[in-house]
């Protein structure tokens, strides 16, 4: 069975407890700083989440928060300008697909893809998923474009709604920093 703790002063010298040193978050330099920090003033490690348990994954490390030059280009670009390129060749095709009615569909992401090809590889990527998606489905809008006089032009509504509604879902992912895989694709140029 363990002995109570005793009370201070009872004769016998208890376990000491160890010196604070200065530099401690309640040591002696610690009576006039605040106990919690500002709003917007680095963290130096973060209080631990009620219950006494780290959150999963761990205590974040410290000097996170807002990034120190302001915001930058978004995630997965390295700059905004790819970013604007992988719109151009994404949003492009969809309109490209719209003004034409499908054939023209490839046109803005055959540019994106020459002009910035070379310079940027997020930008190539997005371009050639895009350039890949609209030629396949530029052909198959051109053939039935034909075929489609004879049937009311229905597979070419169809046809043209794929183009767009997948290009604009693939511009939304661009946006978002994602590479978009389009369905229903070929890779006629790698």
């Amino acid at each position: 069975m363990t002995e109570p703790p005793r009370p201070p002063g009872s004769g016998e010298p208890g376990p000491q407890p160890e010196p604070i040193p200065p530099s401690a978050p309640f040591g002696p330099s610690s009576a006039n700083e605040p106990t919690a920090p500002l709003s917007g003033a680095p963290d130096p490690g973060g209080y631990p989440p009620p219950g006494g348990q780290p959150p999963p994954g761990g205590y974040p490390p410290p000097g996170g928060g807002y990034p120190a030059g302001g915001y930058g280009a978004p995630a997965g670009y390295a700059s905004n300008e790819d970013k604007t390129w992988a719109l151009v060749a994404h949003f492009g095709g969809a309109v490209g697909a719209l003004i034409s009615f499908g054939p023209l569909g490839f046109v803005a992401p055959l540019i994106a893809y020459l002009v910035q090809g070379q310079k940027s590889p997020a930008a190539r990527a997005h371009a050639l998923a895009a350039l890949n998606f609209q030629l396949l489905w530029s052909a198959i809008a051109f053939v039935l474009l034909f075929v489609s006089w004879c049937l009311l032009f229905l597979p070419s509504v169809a046809v043209v709604l794929i183009q767009i509604v997948l290009g604009i879902i693939a511009g939304m992912r661009a946006n978002e920093g994602n590479l978009y895989r389009y369905p229903m694709s070929a890779s006629f140029i790698k």
